[in-house]
């Protein structure tokens, strides 16, 4: 009877976690989806200031947007506004994954898709797995990553 009981809160344990996880990845593209809209009606300058000033609108707990230019620039972060400008694309993860490239590859090949990698959560300030959703339109890279812990 035990082991029926342990068994049981496993599956439970695993089912939360999953429909979690998922729960995660919806919550990207949306905001992602979100600041495309956001463009479409006010403007790429408008989203860039709004993403620069820390609109709550586009930061929600851990999942942010962030802009990137197709040559790897970054020119809208709430997080970290010292990326603003910067391209980073020569510089790897903890584990020496060039996840920019990759992101950039997948913009230009794709147009939009998922990119695995390790960063800072700015929530927990650990270094987590990280999974961020891209989407290409006209020339900016919209991303938003949900963190998957260690």
């Amino acid at each position: 009877m035990n082991m029926l009981k342990i068994f049981f809160a496993f599956f439970l344990t695993s089912i939360v976690l999953i429909a979690t996880a998922k729960d995660d990845r919806a919550e990207a593209i949306a905001m992602v989806e979100k600041g495309v809209s956001y463009v479409q009606k006010n403007g790429k300058e408008a989203l860039i200031k709004e993403i620069n000033n820390k609109n709550p609108e586009f930061i929600q707990g851990d999942i942010y947007l962030y802009l990137r230019e197709p040559n790897g620039v970054i020119v809208a972060h709430p997080v970290n506004p010292k990326l603003i400008g910067k391209n980073m694309l020569e510089l790897p993860d903890a584990d020496g994954k060039y996840y920019r490239k990759e992101i950039i590859e997948l913009a230009k090949t794709k147009g939009k898709g998922w990119v695995d990698y390790r960063y800072n959560n700015p929530v927990t300030k650990q270094l987590e797995n990280k999974s961020t959703y891209i989407f290409k339109s006209d020339d900016l890279i919209f991303e938003a990553g949900i963190y998957k812990g260690k």
